[in-house]
């Protein structure tokens, strides 16, 4: 027997599952990819763009408290590993579509980049070691 789109009823069921399972693995697949620079997993910030060693970037705000509580230690951090990464900070009032095309959705987060590319994320006042790790230091 066959119904309109020609193929036989009895395949019907297989059809409809497989539909689903297609559409299941586009979202599994969508849900997979980082928030981070559209989609892409790339920074779009010159100092990542352009950096041959690791990058620590952070987005605070001046009115967020635990912002202003870990801004010493990364300034420290800054200091301290001057010559194997960098670490920039990022005021996301100043730099919010930037901060948006990051997926930035708490302060502070913490992004690591090798090679211009996202390996590593944080959200809240992190340890100066835990900011190391990061960087692969």
């Amino acid at each position: 027997m066959l119904d309109i789109l020609g193929m036989k009823s009895s395949n019907i069921g297989l059809w409809i599952a497989g539909a689903v399972m297609a559409w299941c693995g586009w979202i599994a697949l969508d849900m997979a990819t980082p928030l981070s620079s559209q989609g892409r997993n790339y920074s779009t910030l010159p100092e990542v763009k352009n950096a041959t060693v690791p990058v620590l970037v952070e987005f605070y705000a001046d009115w967020c408290g635990p912002c202003r509580s870990v801004g010493p230690v990364v300034e420290e951090l800054s200091r301290e590993v001057s010559d194997r990464a960098k670490v920039v900070r990022l005021d996301v009032d100043l730099q919010s579509e930037l901060a948006a095309s990051h997926g930035i959705r708490s302060i502070p987060t913490f992004i690591s980049f090798k090679e211009g590319r996202e390996v590593a994320r944080e959200s809240g006042a992190i340890s100066k070691a835990k900011m190391l790790q990061m960087l692969g230091l």
